[in-house]
């Protein structure tokens, strides 16, 4: 705690917060970015990192190929969360808000949805994960395990969420400094006590994959860490001092949310490799099947780390799904916002739980079907980023009539010409009501749904590029003209 001086969130009283989509006051400002630290590593040491290497390696990639990916596509990904949260010391708003210089006052209003469905996604997915962990790590013990246990987890779970993320922005940053040292300590006891489980001969044996095998794999690490917290970067930047660093506000963010996650990638993917039983079981039970190599003793502990890692994580979702949906047009208090994206959560992670039976093919082509619509975004943010030489009139980012427009033609426009081009180069064969993607593949000459590049999920890379160039070439005047 000893990043938090006396007058930073960590050292005030714990009350709900007030603040929803208003600009915070500067005499509120308080902290260093090296304070942001805390809230991202939190929520990315989730145990659920050491499962990625499963999944990468599900791509019919080699160990190496595999890390290189990994690291790319994780160090890069945050870093667009850095360049983000930028904005949120330059505009004190949250990231929703400051993307209407880009899209104007109500035409934000569509990323907006996208940013909160993808959000009350991965809380629900994250809320499940707790949920079904803990649920394996009773019934390994012979105390319960079965429906009734999953039910009091997931109420348990459920309320911990909940009670954080609607207390707002005070309550979280508190949670994420205990939950940062307690698992990362427990982790790392995790990582010794199965070290053993790994045999190199086995690892290195695994055969080396295709270009486009290896672009799927960084793909799919970019959009199932970085991208799925890009639209929320600002949310948690806004209270820092206008005068921060922005090198130092992108370095804390990025270093802060990549760190956990190449640790535990790398031994994810050495325990995956070295059993294919692991690796597949892993693909039905990400958490739990990591229990099956552990000694009973740790169990329980284990059990801790895996839940505060995952709960880590949706708190975070929570707080910024409530902003998204403030965004989106829906005039109520944050708190109850919050509350209702609960809700969703729960019902939601009651479907995972015990109606679902295909958990990582859906959970794949959730991440890159929403991934292409926030890359899309997130290129036309940045390149606006780029553009603008002055910090955002902060009054204007609330009046349709003020210099941002009200429903701008263009970023919208390129937004979905964008998000058109990515779902076209896109395929997600494990999760049927996708089957419509990827109608580009064959015009363009990439051999179809079913041809080599089918799976390397090219869309997510072509939607960030697009609304990064299309906005560099036709938003420049837009930005002179405002500023």
């Amino acid at each position: 705690m000893a990043d938090f001086p006396e007058n930073s969130p960590a050292g005030r009283q714990l009350q709900v917060e007030t603040h929803g989509l208003d600009v915070i006051r500067d005499a509120e400002r308080k902290g260093t970015p090296r304070t942001l630290f805390w809230p991202w590593f939190g929520a990315n040491v989730s145990i659920l990192g050491l499962s990625y290497g499963s999944f990468a390696l599900g791509f019919g990639i080699s160990f190496w190929q595999a890390l290189v990916a990994g690291v790319i596509g994780i160090v890069f990904s945050f870093l667009l969360c850095g360049c983000v949260a930028v904005s949120g010391k330059r505009g004190s708003a949250p990231t929703m808000v400051l993307s209407r210089a880009a899209y104007g006052v109500r035409g934000t209003r569509l990323p907006a949805v996208v940013s909160w469905i993808l959000t009350v996604g991965w809380e629900t997915v994250l809320c499940a994960l707790a949920t079904m962990a803990t649920a394996t790590v009773f019934g390994r013990i012979g105390v319960g395990g079965g429906t009734e246990t999953k039910a009091v987890a997931l109420v348990l779970v459920g309320a911990l969420v909940v009670v954080v993320g609607v207390m707002g922005f005070d309550p979280i940053m508190r949670l994420q400094t205990v939950i940062t040292v307690v698992t990362g300590v427990l982790t790392v006891v995790y990582i010794a006590l199965v070290a053993d489980h790994i045999h190199w001969a086995a690892v290195s044996a695994v055969p080396s994959g295709s270009v486009q095998e290896f672009i799927g794999t960084l793909v799919f690490m970019m959009t199932g860490f970085g991208l799925g917290w890009v639209n929320a970067a600002a949310d948690y930047s806004r209270y820092l001092p206008r005068a921060s660093s922005g090198r130092q506000v992108i370095g804390w963010t990025a270093f802060g949310a990549s760190a956990a996650p190449l640790l535990l990638l790398v031994f994810g993917l050495l325990l995956a490799g070295s059993s294919s039983e692991l690796s597949a079981a892993i693909a039905a039970d990400p958490i739990g099947a990591l229990t099956t190599i552990l000694p009973t003793w740790f169990l329980v502990p284990f059990a801790a780390v895996a839940v505060l890692g995952l709960v880590g994580g949706a708190v975070l979702d929570i707080y910024s799904s409530g902003l998204a949906l403030l965004a989106a047009g829906l005039r109520v208090p944050r708190h109850l916002a919050a509350l209702a994206d609960g809700v969703l959560m729960i019902a939601g992670s009651i479907y995972i739980v015990f109606v679902a039976d295909d958990f990582l093919g859906q959970f794949m082509g959730f991440l890159t079907t929403l991934g292409v619509p926030i890359a899309a975004w997130c290129g036309v943010m940045l390149a606006d980023l780029v553009l603008r030489r002055r910090d955002y009139d902060e009054a204007d980012l609330f009046r349709t009539d003020g210099r941002y427009g009200d429903v701008p033609a263009q970023p919208l426009l390129l937004t979905l010409a964008a998000t058109a081009l990515g779902w076209g180069l896109v395929t997600n064969s494990a999760a049927n009501w996708l089957d419509w993607q990827g109608y580009l593949l064959g015009p363009l000459g990439l051999g179809g749904t079913s041809g080599a590049w089918a799976y390397a999920n090219l869309g997510v890379l072509a939607a960030l590029a697009a609304g990064f160039l299309g906005t560099l070439l036709l938003g420049r005047g837009r930005v002179r003209t405002q500023e």
